[in-house]
């Protein structure tokens, strides 16, 4: 019977040690699950784009949606159609700003290691992509704070320009001209 060597024993501990990385990367989450959106043809956001906004979007309008199940993922579905309306209507340079954002928080290795989000955003839980926010919101680096906020005000405004949310905030609507 051979002995294992101080090198196997190194070598098999880290083998280990990446496998259950890569287990824990693909774990089932427990929040929203994918996004699916077959009737509208997104003109500016890709699938995973979708899925990040999609993420975001159950957390910074938490409280705001409608809490019944079916009403919310429609809202859910407005909010991503309408964050994809207004990024298609900004210029080229901020397009490829933000897709530039999209990108970094889509790729998994920078995503874990910008934004701590370990999972992909459609198994990322509500804590971990709160967590997430805050930490980009408070964050000393100018880079993570302007990414928040376009995150932030993507969202807020195709929720609240879109007339479907104006009930639950008691907003009757603009003035008819």
């Amino acid at each position: 019977m051979s002995r294992l060597t101080r090198r196997e024993l190194i070598h098999t501990g880290l083998g280990g040690l990446a496998l259950l990385a890569l287990g824990g990367c693909a774990r089932p989450g427990t929040a929203l699950g994918p996004f699916d959106d077959p009737g509208y043809s997104y003109r500016a956001l890709s699938g995973g784009d979708r899925e990040l906004i999609a993420a975001v979007s159950a957390v910074i309008l938490a409280g705001a949606l409608p809490p019944d199940a079916a009403a919310h993922g429609v809202a859910m579905v407005q909010v991503v159609r309408g964050v994809d309306v207004a990024v298609a209507g900004l210029p080229p340079a901020v397009q490829d700003e933000l897709g530039q954002l999209f990108g970094l928080l889509k790729f998994p290795v920078t995503r874990a290691l910008t934004a701590g989000v370990w999972s992909s955003w459609e198994n990322a839980s509500s804590n971990t992509v709160a967590d997430f926010l805050n930490r980009w919101r408070f964050s000393g680096v100018a880079l993570f704070r302007s990414g928040y906020l376009a995150l932030h005000q993507l969202v807020m405004a195709s929720w609240y320009g879109n007339g479907a949310s104006w009930e639950r905030i008691g907003y009757p609507g603009p003035p008819a001209v």
